[in-house]
């Protein structure tokens, strides 16, 4: 199984994210801003990243340019429930310009995160 840092600064969607992983047999840690997830992926990396766009401080792109830019291989999924109409379909294509290997807009479906994790994983 995977380890999975989430980097989301709701604790609803972190919360529901961690019992989902856990449930499937992931490690899970968790970061509520684009700062502290940065951080803690530079001192001890993680098998993947859920990664929410729209967050205060540091949001979700410059987290995933940060990332990249450190490690060009890191396995990104942006989830985000995208603002104003419209607006998550460019965040979700911005998101994999920058790197991102999948996209869910909330609200996300359990069955396909497991998926595209056990996808992303599985490609060492």
């Amino acid at each position: 199984m995977a380890s999975i840092l989430i980097i989301d600064d709701d604790d609803g969607s972190r919360t529901m994210l961690r019992q989902i992983l856990e449930a499937a047999g992931h490690t899970v840690v968790e970061a509520e801003d684009g700062v502290q997830g940065v951080a803690f992926y530079r001192q001890q990396p993680t098998d993947l990243l859920i990664v929410d766009i729209m967050m205060p401080v540091k949001d979700g792109m410059t987290v995933i340019n940060d990332i990249t830019r450190d490690d060009p291989q890191a396995k990104i999924i942006v989830v985000t429930g995208g603002g104003q109409r419209g607006q998550a379909e460019f965040f979700c294509d911005a998101s994999r310009i920058l790197g991102a290997k999948r996209t869910f807009l909330k609200p996300i479906d359990p069955a396909e995160m497991l998926a595209a994790i056990e996808e992303l994983v599985s490609r060492r």
